[in-house]
């Protein structure tokens, strides 16, 4: 598949989304609510639940499965409120040592007046600066879309993993050629040109792991999740922090 055939299986119909993961992969969630701030955003899903024997902090970007439920949750472009929820709950995990684990699937965070009267890129800043040093295991599975700061404010982590159709980019496609072209049609070359396939940013060392979407996939997920918790619970605090600012300062090194 070209890349843009991979955007389109990213948004297609159908497509698993964070509630079914959390339903397929844990047990006994409970879901939290409300970021102390403002309301309850449910674009974001966080909650507690066990992985096997490992209690953890779940949290997902949720675009819905009918219209209705698209409409609530705002397609899964998240409010700044819904960025607040998440990093609380994170905070709550690192208080408890609890491992936490981010769905991603959004197009991209709100970008309407609401959203940036209430502090929408100051929401994503502060999650980037807290996650990079939160003293508890972390780690982001992108599921769908990827887009941009939105889905970047819950993907800092000492693991980053992709479906082999997911995307992950700075900017959509269609953003792309509108913003550099200035023509629609040029779609799929931006596509291309962003780099935005699982394999792709696996080989640029943005990703550790990409996941075949077969009858396997939830099974695979749970092992391997089980087996990086258990080894990063282990570590130091500050090795564990380390190791993740290590991640980071290796992305954009010329091999």
């Amino acid at each position: 598949m070209n890349a843009y055939d991979h955007v389109l299986k990213a948004r297609s119909k159908g497509r698993y989304t964070s509630i079914d993961f959390i339903k397929e992969v844990f047990t006994d969630f409970m879901e939290m609510h409300g970021d102390r701030r403002f309301k309850d955003d449910p674009a974001v899903i966080c909650g507690l639940a066990y992985l096997s024997d490992i209690p953890c902090t779940v949290i997902g970007l949720e675009k819905g499965k009918d219209n209705n439920d698209k409409q609530k949750r705002n397609f899964g472009s998240a409010h700044p409120e819904g960025y607040q929820k998440a990093l609380r709950q994170m905070k709550l995990a690192e208080k408890f040592n609890r491992p936490v684990i981010m769905f991603v699937d959004t197009p991209g965070a709100f970008c309407g007046i609401e959203a940036e009267q209430r502090g929408q890129g100051h929401a994503i800043a502060e999650n980037l600066y807290e996650m990079s040093a939160i003293k508890t295991p972390m780690l982001s599975v992108l599921i769908g879309e990827g887009g941009s700061g939105g889905a970047l404010a819950l993907a800092v982590a000492d693991e980053v993993w992709m479906l082999e159709n997911a995307i992950y980019s700075v900017i959509s496609p269609e953003g792309c050629a509108s913003i550099l072209w200035k023509d629609s049609s040029k779609v799929k070359q931006a596509s291309e040109n962003l780099k935005l396939t699982a394999e792709n940013l696996k080989s640029l060392d943005v990703i550790e792991k990409i996941f075949k979407e077969d009858e396997t996939l939830f099974k695979r997920l749970r092992d391997d999740m089980y087996e990086l918790f258990k080894r990063n619970l282990k570590l130091d605090k500050d090795e564990l922090i380390k190791k993740r600012y290590e991640r980071y300062r290796r992305m954009g090194n010329v091999k």
